[in-house]
């Protein structure tokens, strides 16, 4: 069984920053890739950034240069370090993995979200 928590979602003004976490914890062997994904009202969820095991990234054009995503391997946990967000980024975002478990299956896991909101 495995479980992906977020935390570090919140109210926070425009131009404003706020740090994202994600751990991962149970039957976990290996985690090849973490990401963040975000959902907006109305529209479908995006990606928008990813993380794999051996340090390479990549980004929504609508991020880049704002957030930054990092990892603790031996914490089973990533981060986005989201700075001067806009309105267009409120959103519930999501963590999301693909890790293998004690089995030896590989799947994809979800976080349950949490809601960031930029307004004043």
């Amino acid at each position: 069984q495995v479980q992906l928590v977020e935390s570090g979602g919140g109210l926070v003004p425009p131009g404003g920053s706020l740090r994202l976490s994600c751990a991962a914890s149970g039957t976990i062997v290996k985690i090849y890739s973490m990401a963040w994904y975000r959902q907006a009202p109305g529209k479908q969820r995006e990606l928008v950034a990813a993380l794999t095991r051996g340090g390479s990234t990549n980004y929504a054009d609508s991020v880049k240069g704002r957030f930054t995503i990092s990892g603790d391997n031996a914490k089973n946990t990533v981060y986005l370090q989201m700075s001067s967000l806009n309105a267009e980024d409120t959103a519930v975002h999501y963590c999301n993995a693909d890790l293998m478990v004690v089995t030896g299956h590989i799947s994809n896991y979800w976080g349950q979200g949490t809601q960031v909101t930029v307004s004043l």
